[in-house]
């Protein structure tokens, strides 16, 4: 019986690969509706809720833009305001994709959840172990992304318990409180509804000796959710990898060109990549299958041209018996199979065989 599977989720990363251009985001949603990605994702943020003005940039964000300019800085070039959001939430809606973005600070949070009714949250690797903001995402009772990257496995497990408690209870917060709701029944119920952790490595581009797709099934080891893989490596070998490893979810960074100036550029697929991102993930879909061995449809035509037989070696006379000398292994496969060969050997022939004859 074949098991049916869930498609894998797939989440083209726009980001802030927009430059701050509305039109350019519009672009980007019109080049993810074309590789066929489940759902399209932007970043909401203030920047002056994000950084302070002392924040320093990542060493590819220097590379990848004004290496004058603080982070500060740069982000305010890269907000979206509430009117834009309107707009390209309108714009995937009318196109048939799913709007995602993540918000970096509680009054986007409130844009995203009260205005906008998102369906999803997707908490990125920086706000990890930022305690505050996972309650208050937690307790508006949307389904979650944790992304993981630089995390260690006991910083999941704090956060996942934030997130139990945030879920199940309006009372005072406290780590005990926290570990308590992650220990219960109903924290533990409230995770596998809402909770899909992503393995990720936060480096632009992230070097391939240090993906390690083996995390990804320690997590799910260890805290029995679904478990993704959010991608920065180059190239699409990775995330592909990762879905024949069992990733529920996969999150790409696209953009229209990578030689555009911006922070994550560089360390983007373009759109032509995408698309065959998306139609190798489809097909690896296709090639797991399930965990019943036996031949497939298309294999049984083939057992016979493929497989062999009992054939008279040589013209075999009725009642002859039936020895190493007369009797030959050779295809087709529609006759005695070679299994049934010492069996065989010195029982007597019913007819008369003429050579190449299938026994």
């Amino acid at each position: 019986m074949m098991i049916e599977k869930p498609n894998t989720y797939i989440i083209a990363e726009a980001g802030v690969n927009h430059n701050g251009s509305l039109e350019m985001a519009f672009r980007l949603i019109d080049a993810a509706v074309n590789a066929d990605v489940d759902a399209i994702k932007f970043q909401t943020f203030k920047a002056e809720n994000l950084a302070s003005k002392q924040a320093p940039k990542a060493d590819y964000q220097t590379q990848t833009t004004d290496s004058d300019e603080s982070q500060l800085e740069m982000l305010k070039k890269l907000e979206l305001d509430e009117a834009a959001h309107e707009q390209l939430i309108s714009y995937c809606n009318k196109n048939k994709i799913q709007f995602l973005s993540t918000p970096f600070d509680s009054d986007s949070l409130k844009l995203l959840t009260q205005k906008f009714n998102l369906a999803k949250l997707k908490i990125p690797s920086g706000e990890i172990t930022n305690a505050p903001f996972l309650l208050e995402i937690a307790r508006t009772g949307k389904p979650i992304i944790l992304s993981t990257g630089m995390a260690t496995l006991g910083e999941i497990e704090t956060a996942l318990a934030i997130l139990a408690f945030g879920f199940t209870t309006s009372t005072k917060p406290s780590l005990k409180a926290f570990y308590r709701a992650y220990c219960s029944s109903k924290g533990q119920q409230a995770l596998q509804e809402n909770v899909t952790i992503l393995h990720c490595t936060t480096e632009y581009p992230a070097p391939y000796d240090e993906v390690n797709l083996y995390a990804m099934d320690t997590i799910k080891a260890a805290f029995n959710l679904p478990v993704g893989y959010s991608d920065h490596t180059a190239g699409i070998a990775i995330p592909i990898a990762a879905v024949a490893r069992g990733a529920k979810i996969i999150e790409k960074h696209f953009t229209l060109d990578r030689n555009l100036p911006g922070p994550d550029h560089k360390a983007s697929l373009e759109p032509e990549e995408l698309s065959d991102m998306v139609k190798s993930i489809r097909q690896i879909e296709q090639a797991l299958g399930n965990s019943l061995k036996a031949p497939t449809n298309a294999e049984v035509k083939n057992k016979e041209i493929a497989r062999k037989s009992l054939v008279a070696s040589v013209s075999i006379k009725k009642d002859e018996i039936f020895t190493e000398q007369n009797i030959s292994i050779k295809r087709p496969g529609n006759g005695i199979y070679p299994v049934n060969y010492w069996d065989i050997l010195g029982t007597v022939a019913d007819k008369a065989y003429q050579i190449d004859e299938v026994i």
